[in-house]
């Protein structure tokens, strides 16, 4: 769309022979910016509801804040995800409302999301080796506006441990399960409560879990019904999928 038809679809909600709803749809399919290494989506966030985010792993420093100008002109908070301490000073150095996550290798640009959701989202980890991933997970879902409830180090070695926190989990109106080793306790939270479970399988454990595949080979193989699965050590897709359930869910 180019900036003709811009002024046109504007003048057509000036003069009112257009809806501001469907000027809204229009607008959808706004260009893309092109730096020539990237070609960052800043209409990502009329369509999907919450701007596109940058995946930092195998992008150089300088790729990065570039990208983080062109978003973060355009539309905000911004995720960078995978990010290490230099991304962070890079991207501070010319964005001072830049937010590091250490453990969940994010950087936060601009103000999270107001708090809205009815319900939080538990976020519950099985082992303390899985605190990078959890943490992933939960950064993610609290930039895009939910309450975060985190329980740590509550595996099926000890099952008393997550019964002792069913409180936590029959208030969520989502649950990420993170785990490694064999997985297993996406399976038991699954089995306890009403609401959707999104399990994270990690590539935390010995030789034979090979480095997470047996863990989401378990997790997909899960008994419990209405648990679905993302990629290993993906937090930040359970976040951003366990965020869009919470959001529907208010608006029922």
């Amino acid at each position: 769309m180019n900036k003709e038809k811009l002024k046109q679809i504007l003048a057509e909600v000036q003069n009112g022979t257009l809806a501001i709803n469907e000027a809204l749809d229009r607008l959808r399919s706004l260009p893309y910016d092109n730096l020539d290494f990237a070609r960052p989506d800043t209409h990502r966030e009329l369509r999907t509801g919450f701007p596109e985010v940058i995946f930092c792993q195998g992008k150089t420093t300088a790729q990065i804040t570039e990208i983080v100008d062109k978003l973060a002109a355009k539309s905000g908070p911004i995720l960078a995800t995978r990010a290490n301490a230099e991304v962070y000073a890079a991207v501070r150095a010319r964005r001072d409302d830049a937010v590091y996550h250490e453990q969940a290798r994010i950087v936060v640009i601009g103000l999270p999301r107001e708090k809205k959701h009815d319900r939080p989202i538990a976020v519950i980890g099985a082992g303390t080796s899985d605190l990078p991933v959890v943490e992933e997970a939960a950064v993610t879902a609290e930039t895009m506006g939910n309450v975060v409830a985190r329980v740590h180090d509550v595996g099926v070695a000890g099952m008393h441990r997550i019964l002792d926190q069913q409180h936590i989990l029959y208030a969520a109106g989502v649950i990420i399960v993170v785990a490694g080793m064999e997985g297993a306790l996406a399976s038991v939270v699954g089995g306890l409560v009403d609401v959707p479970v999104v399990a994270v399988p990690t590539s935390v454990g010995y030789g034979a879990s090979f480095n997470g595949l047996a863990a989401l080979l378990a997790m997909l193989n899960c008994c419990a019904p209405g648990v679905a699965v993302v990629n290993i050590d993906n937090g930040f897709g359970a976040g951003y999928y366990a965020s869009m359930i919470n959001r529907m869910a208010d608006t029922r």
